[in-house]
This record gives C-alpha cells, structure tokens and sequence, in this order.
C-alpha cells in the first residue's frame, strides 16, 4: 500500500500533527508533503487533490480523497486492523473513541484562544472563562480514562491510541501556553512533551518554513517546557565521522557538531532538525552510540 499525506506548517498545523502521529506512531508507511502555510491558500494547494480543502489529507492507495482527521484514523484503523490505532479490548476502545470524537469536535474557545505553536511558549497567558471550561471539561474526561487504564501505562487507554495523537496538540497548547490543570493531567502533557515523535514533529517545526507572525501572541516568552535538547549546531565543510547520512543512506553535503563530534548528512533539512533536537532521532542516535 502506497498513502500520499498532504501537511500543513509543523509548527502551526495542529490538525497535521494529528494526522502525522496516525502514520508515525502505528508504523505506517507514507510518502509526505508539505504545504506552504506562509500566505499561500490552503484549498488552492490541494487543488490536485478534489474535493480536499483542509489539511491532512490521505489520498489512499486505490484514489480515494480522505480530507478529516477522524475519518482518517478510522480508515487506517480498518485496513491496518494489527496496528493498534484503537485497542482490542471493548471497554477501551470505546472509550478511548468518545475522547477522540470529542476532542474532534469540541473545545472551541480553547482552539480560538490558543493556536498551537510550537516555536513559542509563554506564562501569564490569563484564559478566559471559557477556556478554564474547556480545560476542565478535559480533565473531567482524562481524568475518567486514568481512572480506568492508568494501571495499564501512561496512555489515555493505557497503551498509546489513536485518541492520544488527538489529544497531542491539546498538550502543546497547554505547555505552551502554561494553562493551569492538575497534577495527573500536568503528568499526560509531560508524557506527550517527551514522547519521541512528538519532538520529531517539534524539531521540523523549529527549522522547516518560515515564523508566522500572526501565530504570535503578546504574552511574556519562556523556553519550551518540554525536555531540553542537547546541545548542536551546524557547522561548514564535509569532514564527518559517516560518509552516509543516517537517514537517506546518501553522500554527505551539510555537517553538525555535538560535543566535539562532526556527523554528517545529505541536506540542510536533514541536519537541521537533527540540530533542533538530536535525541528525537533514534537513526541519528544509533549513530551517535557508534
């Protein structure tokens, strides 16, 4: 099976985080493209591809245009039944879909409020009514599914799902944006902050397209609150300790340097955002343990 997934801006597009984690985390192979969120319209970039008009999109092996991110879920969930995109066990899976349909469909003031943006975060963001009622209605409901599954891990059904890639950028909007919830729910945003295809996704955002800035908001700046990356910067010329880039297997062209160490690979993208974050890598740290 061949799948085309059309994305939007890493940093910005919350719905394209969603759909990046359905093939990401469950291991399901792709081919990508991105979309260029810096002014161009969205509809008209998806103009090869009736009737989409938003991002993800999925256009299937045999033609077919999936332009929703719950109906994409639900699809690779039936043609990759082994994966694990929703749990076998009944009490589970139904659980773990109610969250994701909700999270689907709700939490508008929270969404208007508070665009995800990953190349930001903030304190003293003051939500409004509004928002503290979405922020505790979404406890209530993660609270509920800790109460059932946490035995089983840090999941909101236990083992990670579907329902938790939905909820991913609901945890970066409210790291990034320092929203108040409690200890259990601080504990689930944490576990998203550091999960290792979330930092991937985090680490393309910091280097691919450019800083939007009416995603910005007039809020104090803080550093990030997820893990802190080691620390690596881009360097010239060719000399590296691989001849291959870890992730293409291709020459060499763009180097970095971690801790007196030069690695190369074969493009500034490539480098990049293994810069940004190199442990988000597991190719790059294989090499590294080299």
């Amino acid at each position: 099976m061949t799948y085309t997934l059309l994305l939007g801006d890493y940093a910005y597009s919350s719905w394209s985080l969603r759909g990046w984690l359905l093939f990401e985390k469950f291991g399901i192979a792709r081919s990508q493209h991105m979309l260029n969120f810096s002014g161009q319209d969205v509809e008209e970039q998806l103009a090869n591809f009736p009737p989409a008009r938003t991002v993800p999109t999925v256009v299937m092996p045999e033609g077919a245009v999936v332009s929703d991110s719950l109906a994409i879920a639900e699809e690779l969930a039936t043609r990759h039944p082994d994966a694990g995109l929703w749990s076998c066990d009944p009490l589970t899976r139904a659980t773990t879909r109610s969250l994701a349909a909700e999270m689907h469909s709700g939490f508008v003031a929270l969404r208007s409020d508070y665009p995800m943006n990953l190349r930001k975060a903030y304190r003293d963001t003051s939500p409004s009514k509004a928002v503290l009622a979405d922020l505790a209605r979404i406890e209530t409901i993660w609270e509920d599914a800790f109460d059932k599954f946490n035995v089983q891990g840090p999941w909101l059904g236990g083992t990670y799902s579907a329902a938790d890639a939905f909820f991913a950028p609901v945890a970066a909007r409210i790291a990034g944006y320092g929203l108040p919830i409690g200890k259990r729910a601080r504990s689930y945003v944490t576990q998203h902050l550091a999960d290792p295809a979330f930092r991937r996704w985090r680490a393309m955002g910091l280097v691919h397209g450019d800083t939007l800035p009416w995603y910005a908001k007039e809020f104090e700046n803080i550093d990030w609150p997820g893990p802190k990356p080691l620390v690596a910067i881009a360097v010239s010329g060719f000399a590296a300790e691989n001849d291959a880039c870890p992730y293409s297997g291709r020459p060499v062209t763009d180097v970095m340097e971690l801790d007196g160490r030069r690695f190369g690979f074969c493009n500034p993208f490539c480098r990049d955002k293994t810069v940004a974050d190199p442990e988000a890598w597991p190719d790059f740290m294989a090499l590294l343990s080299s």
